[in-house]
Formats: structure tokens, sequence, C-alpha cells
């Protein structure tokens, strides 16, 4: 096992490495990376006690560190103390108060200083209340408190989808200070979900700089999921920029990137591996490299050339094989075509092997997990509606309400109609529904902007998404009390984002609700999500009781389909079924979606990586679509 803080400055050791310019560490699970860095770490602290010298640790906040720090909570526990541990960190959102739900001060005591013994005159966290003409001052003496400490004995760091480190946006310089800065839009939008929307979200932070953290002996830098893949390839393997400040790492002689394999998806070694070295050339590698190498020269699959092939580094294939590039071709476009089908449910009287999906039973029971209300409308709502069409009995699950997405405005609107109809009818009747719709406005006033929703609101919020998913899954064909089911899962109903934690019984809700549809199919998502994401822990979820319902008779014959978000695409060679969709039906997909204003307002994530989808299907060679619905076989 390759010790983390030791690889820390080692170059890339392989060939199939090359591409990597800052050293890249592959771990199959972010649980076990995790557990190995929190080690070592407790062993720097030991060793450190034992000559009566202190530990500087530079520490990140949001979800990426979270099971870093329970690993942490957990040696604690054990035996471990943090007496010797001086932190800081790395910001704050300007503007909050430290007893702010959202605020980094409050997230980090809640994730790891009150569940360790580390004194409190060893914790720094930027002061986000600092008067605006004193931020200058205090962001010179936060620096001065780190040379005071001794420096930054090790830096934690996460990636966001800007590639920034801290809240280092784009066009932050490599020796940029501790610093307010204005947040990027799209770190904002990605921080919406836990301020109940987007206006909610701070403009600006308070951030150490790029300089700052180049000063620390060592980094780490942690990067779960495959919606992180794309730019932690870009970090890794792109030119230092200032538009990507996690780039800047490449020039630390001690940094290194700690990622887990959905992270690691879009790396050289990982999609491309025949630019880098040998391979296997397994069927599913064959497909991988010839859908790319078609992409890459701009051509149908058909029309690549031996030519092709041996210009682009794939030449190998063929001469391993021992085929031509026309046989080749034909091999993976016939492959690629076999994916494409207008029935997800199977079609009686076909045979199997030529479709995605097995044509017997004729009618299935087809289970469609839906983490937030909106996830499997906005993934898959056209192969819903054929489903249906198509007379399967299709039962769509949302596994959380949503409750902590839905705007305030749209729980104080619900509540005003409710206390302007029992006015309107004098107050007969109506009083305990005009005392309800009062207590939501009283609390909704009482929270404020920022506060936290109490259980009565949430209920609210919550019932308001059910209604909104009731109506989005009618237009999808879904007209039925029965066939959608809400199970309000208790880790979601009892946190917060960032802040879930997965109980036994969210598994045994899950177990229940399997066993009760019976599934032939099931189309679930999450898969490549942040460990710590509330998409991730759904799927978690499901996988956990579908392993354990491994017994049942229904498991002996059921298809597990994957659909993706709109942060992390599915590439082409990763599809396994791909549904059609009419100009006809996308729009219908797009009145679906349409149908959650609590949660969009007036605007709504139109269904685009279902064009793009088509589009790369068409440019292969494939007929022309207007839309594909897209998904990868798990079982």
């Amino acid at each position: 096992m390759t010790e983390i803080l030791e690889a820390i400055g080692q170059k890339q050791l392989t060939q199939q490495e090359r591409f990597e310019k800052t050293r890249t560490l592959v771990f199959p699970e972010s649980s076990e990376a995790c557990r190995q860095l929190a080690r070592e770490v407790a062993e720097l602290i030991e060793s450190r006690q034992k000559s009566k010298e202190n530990v500087v640790l530079g520490l990140a906040t949001g979800s990426t560190p979270v099971p870093f720090y329970r690993e942490l909570v957990r040696l604690h526990k054990k035996g471990l103390s943090f007496k010797n541990v001086i932190t800081f960190n790395l910001d704050e959102y300007y503007g909050l108060t430290r007893d702010h739900p959202e605020s980094y001060y409050r997230f980090m005591h809640d994730q790891l200083f009150d569940h360790i013994d580390i004194p409190a005159e060893n914790i720094h966290i930027p002061d986000g209340t600092i008067p605006l003409d004193e931020v200058y001052d205090y962001c010179h003496g936060y620096e001065r408190e780190i040379v005071e400490a001794g420096g930054l004995d090790l830096q934690i760091l996460g990636i966001g989808r800007t590639g920034h480190i801290g809240f280092n946006e784009p066009g932050s310089a490599i020796n940029s200070p501790t610093r307010m800065i204005t947040l990027d839009r799209v770190t904002r939008a990605d921080a919406a979900a836990d301020f109940l929307g987007i206006a909610n979200v701070p403009r600006s932070a308070i951030t150490m700089g790029v300089g700052t953290i180049m000063k620390a002996r060592r980094i780490v830098l942690m990067a779960w999921g495959g919606n992180k893949a794309s730019i932690v390839r870009e970090a890794v393997e792109g030119d230092v920029t200032d538009q990507i400040s996690a780039s800047f790492l490449q020039e630390h002689e001690n940094a290194i990137f700690l990622i887990d394999a959905a992270a690691s998806g879009r790396l050289t070694r990982v999609q491309h591996p025949w630019l880098v070295g040998s391979v296997n050339w397994t069927d599913a590698m064959i497909k991988r490299s010839v859908i790319w190498l078609a992409e890459t020269v701009r051509s149908p699959i058909l029309k690549l050339t031996d030519e092709d092939y041996n210009e682009h580094g794939v030449g190998e294939l063929l001469a391993t094989t021992n085929k031509k590039a026309y046989h080749v071709n034909i091999d993976v476009f016939n492959e690629v075509q076999h994916t494409i089908t207008g029935w997800p449910g199977g079609k009686k009287g076909t045979e199997n092997e030529r479709r995605p999906e097995r044509a017997c039973p004729v009618q299935k029971n087809v289970l469609v997990l839906c983490p937030e209300p909106s996830d499997a409308i906005v993934g898959l709502a056209g192969t819903i509606d054929r489903l249906v069409e198509q007379e399967h009995n299709v039962t769509m699950v949302v596994q959380t309400s949503g409750n902590l997405r839905v705007r305030d405005v749209s729980a104080r609107n619900f509540a005003s109609v409710i206390n302007e109809m029992a006015e309107l009818a004098h107050g007969t009747g109506w009083e305990n529904q005009k005392s309800y719709a009062e207590s939501i406005l009283n609390e909704l006033d009482e929270k404020g902007e920022f506060g936290v929703d109490s259980a009565l609101v949430r209920r609210l919020k919550g019932l308001i998404l059910r209604g909104e998913a009731r109506d989005a899954g009618e237009v999808c064909g879904l007209e039925e009390s029965s066939q959608i089911r809400f199970l309000d899962l208790p880790f979601y109903e009892t946190g917060r984002y960032r802040r879930f934690r997965l109980e036994n019984e969210d598994i045994e809700v899950m177990k229940t609700i399997l066993n009760d549809v019976k599934p032939h199919s099931i189309f679930a998502t999450g898969h490549v999500g942040d460990p710590s994401s509330m998409q991730a822990m759904c799927f978690q979820a499901f996988k956990e009781a579908f392993e354990e319902c491994s017994d049942e008779k229904w498991r002996e014959d059921c298809f597990v389909w994957l659909y993706r978000g709109k942060d992390s695409p599915v590439s082409t060679h990763e599809i396994d079924m791909a549904v059609p969709m009419s100009p006809d039906q996308l729009e219908q997909k797009r009145e679906a979606i349409r149908k959650f204003q609590s949660i969009t307002g007036d605007e709504f994530e139109s269904p685009t990586d279902n064009q793009l989808i088509a589009g790369n299907y068409d440019k292969l060679g494939m007929a022309e679509y207007e839309a594909i619905e897209a998904f990868e076989r798990l079982l």
C-alpha cells in the first residue's frame, strides 16, 4: 500500500502516469483513501507529541473532507489526542455569523472540533463578520498568525467545479494572499441547495490565497465522484493557468491529488489507456477506443481507416486482433447501433441478444428510483412515458422529500392562500387551517433568510414538492396515485446537505419497497456522485438493500439501469441503452420539468444533455434523433 504522505513529492512512477503533472493516487473508494490519510495524519501528530512539537494543519470545508474528519473523530475516540494540533481553515462566507447553519465555523465544529480535544485557542477560521473597511488588515493578520504558528505542515484541499482551491476563483494569481473575493456564478449555484436558493448564497468570501496555500510544506487535494473527474483531469494534466487555481499545484514540490476511482475517470491512463501503453483488448476496450478515435478525427465509425488507427495511437488494436479497420468498424458500429431502442422494457417476440432489454416477461414491474422529486423526471421522463405507454407496471419511488431545496416563497405563498381563504370564509370551519397558516408565516418570519426550517415548515415544503412530482409524473403517464410513492428517507429528514449520515433504518425502508414492487427492471442514479452527496447516499441505501435481498426470487432476473445527473454526463462508450426521443417527446419532458416551480422558479433545467447525446450518435453514423436518454447497465 502506497503511503500517501511519503508519496508527496514523488514524480509519476509509471509510463501510464506520464500525462499527469502532479502525483495522483487513485483509491477504489473514498472511504479507503480517507482511512489511510487519517491514519498517517494521526502518526504525524503522535510523532510530534513525542518531541513536544505542534502540528499545523490547513483544513477545508464542503462535503469532500467530511469522511476524513469522521475518521479523525473515530481515531480520537480510540485515544488520539489533538492537544498539540493547530488548525487554519481555508475560507468563510462573508456576511455569515458564526452560528449560521451554513457558516464554515459552524460546519467545522459540527464535523470535527466539537468531537475532539483540540484547544479552542488553536482553532483559526476566517471571520465573515469583519467590517468591510477592516478586511484587508484582518486578512494580513491571518497570514501572520500562520507564520507565527510555524507555517502549515499539511494543507488539505478540495476542488470546486471551476477548479478553485479555497475560494480562489478563476483569475486568482499564483501569489495571491488571503483576501476577500467575489464568488463565481457556478460556485454560488453549487451552494444554492445548502442556502435554500441561489438568492440566499453570499456573493463574497474571505479565503486563503493561492500564494498562502502554496507555502504549505505538504498539500493533499482530495476529490471524490464522477462529477469531479473532468476538472481533476484539467488540473492534473492541463496547462498551469489562473483559470483553474488547482493547476498551480503542478508547481508545488510536495503536492498530491488523492482521488477515488470515479474521480479518476477522465485521466488519460483510465479513459484512454492505449495512449500510455499496451492494453487488454476486450470488447469493451475496443468499443471505447474506436468511439474515441471516431470522435477525435470527426469521422463516422464506418469511415475510419487503417491510417486513422495508426496515426492516433490505436494501431496496436489492429495488430493485436489481426483485423483490418473495416472489420473492427463494422463490429463496433453494430454494437453501438444495438444500444438504440424504442422499447426500454423489451419488445415482445424479439431476440434478447440484439436488444438492451430482454423480451420476457412481456409486462415488467419497473422501479424508477428518484433521490429528490425532480431527479427522475430530469433523467428519464421520456423513458418513463415509453414504459407506461408499452403497458409495463411502472412505480416511481421518490426517496427523499427534497424539502431542503424548496424556496421560502413557495411555502409563504401556500400559507398566504390558506389564510386568505379562511378570511373569506369569515373563519367558519377554517379555524384550524388559519392557525396552521399563521404558524407557517410566523416561523418563516422568525427564521429569516438564512435560518433553519422547523419540522412544520419542512413538512409543508415536502408536501408542496409531492404535488409537483405528481403533476410531473402525470405528464409522463403516471396518473394513478399508486404509481408514485414517497419514502421520506430518515437520513434526509434529520440532516442537511453535506452533513447527511445513512442509517440502518434507511436501508430497511429501501428493502421494504424492493420486496413490495418485486422489480424486473430498476432505474437508479447517484452512482458517480460525491459519496457525501444526497444522490450518492440514496444510491448507497438502494445498493445495500439490493444486496440484502440477494435470496429473494425476484432478484434472479432483475436488470439495474443507471442514469446520470446533469453534472456528470455519460460518455458515449459507456451507454448500454439509448432511448430516442422525438421533438414532441422532448417538449413533453420540458413540460414535466416545468412543474417543479418551487425549486426552479421561472427557470427550468432544459434537457440539453439529451440533445448532445443524440448529436454524438449522429456523428458516429447512427440514425439522427432529436434527443436520446442514455443508461448504463449495472446488473
